[in-house]
């Protein structure tokens, strides 16, 4: 395979050209953390309002081209598209001659590897995998807040330096994640984070119809807490009427559910299982008070 471009030192990448193929999110942002770094971003592809507009506010000056152009422009392109669109790019670049070798290709894709670039690869691409741990709002912020982001990196061994010193140049913390352990790593951030974001989302919604004219107020300190607590001390750091085998408590939530937002009685139960089972595992909830619970849990809290 093609070295990749090094530095004197031969463990970082030289100074490159830039290219994104997808201006949605992400590549913009990436794009412009290595423009910081000293490399030189010379091209963007996207079609919508808002991806101009991204593309205006991060990489000024750059020009929107064709997918293929920006592949002939730059030395390292982004691609970043969404994971399902992303084998057949990597295919339709590589079987219309747009790659180039040597060329370093890397995705954001938590879910995939190096492999879906396999196209590319044989067209003598060089393959990395760097998916920012990160939400992305496509705006300016989205830049500083890759500072001590960790990165999911996938790539072949003899890539591996330069991929590590690309995410260390774009301010985040590099983290070796096997070509077989990508959805199961994918699959783990997606549980923390977007659902995450539902259950808030939910949870505010609630409080909401419960009078509440702040929600937002009164969950951030509680959840900032409970976020921090889980982070230190995992299942330890259950409390709460489940944890504590209060199956009266938990009967009553959801009869209150089901007449008031009877869409949120499945994630309830749901997570009120999964809650209960660690509790167990964890020596949290005492077996002698778990049985009443999961009999609330287990009939939906109908009887």
């Amino acid at each position: 395979m093609n070295q990749p471009p090094s530095g004197a030192a031969g463990d970082r990448p030289a100074r490159l050209t830039v290219g994104v193929v997808g201006a949605g999110r992400v590549g913009p942002a990436l794009a412009a953390a290595l423009a910081l770094a000293g490399h030189r971003p010379v091209a963007a592809s996207g079609v919508s309002d808002a991806s101009r507009r991204r593309a205006d506010a991060l990489l000024p000056g750059v020009p929107l081209v064709e997918p293929a152009e920006v592949l002939a422009r730059a030395d390292l392109v982004l691609l970043t598209v969404p994971d399902d669109a992303l084998p057949a790019l990597a295919a339709g670049l590589a079987e219309t001659g747009a790659v180039r070798p040597g060329q370093l290709l890397a995705h954001a894709s938590g879910r995939y590897g190096t492999a879906v670039l396999g196209p590319a690869t044989r067209a003598g691409a060089l393959p990395l995998a760097l998916h920012p741990v990160m939400t992305f709002t496509g705006t300016p912020v989205d830049v500083q807040r890759l500072a001590g982001c960790s990165f999911g990196v996938t790539a072949p061994e003899e890539l591996r330096l330069a991929a590590e010193a690309l995410v260390i140049e774009m301010g985040g913390e590099p983290e070796w994640i096997a070509e077989e352990a990508r959805p199961l790593y994918h699959a783990a951030l997606a549980l923390g984070a977007n659902h995450l974001v539902t259950l808030v989302a939910q949870a505010m919604e609630l409080l909401r119809t419960a009078g509440v004219s702040a929600p937002d107020r009164m969950l951030g300190p509680l959840l900032g807490a409970a976020l921090d607590n889980a982070l230190r001390s995992g299942d330890a750091a259950l409390t709460g009427p489940v944890a504590r085998g209060d199956a009266g408590t938990v009967a009553a939530h959801i009869a209150e559910l089901r007449r008031h937002a009877p869409q949120a009685v499945a994630g309830y139960l749901a997570m009120a299982r999964t809650t209960a089972d660690r509790a167990l595992a964890g020596g949290l909830l005492r077996p002698e008070l778990a049985e009443d619970l999961l009999e609330v849990l287990s009939d939906g809290g109908t009887r």
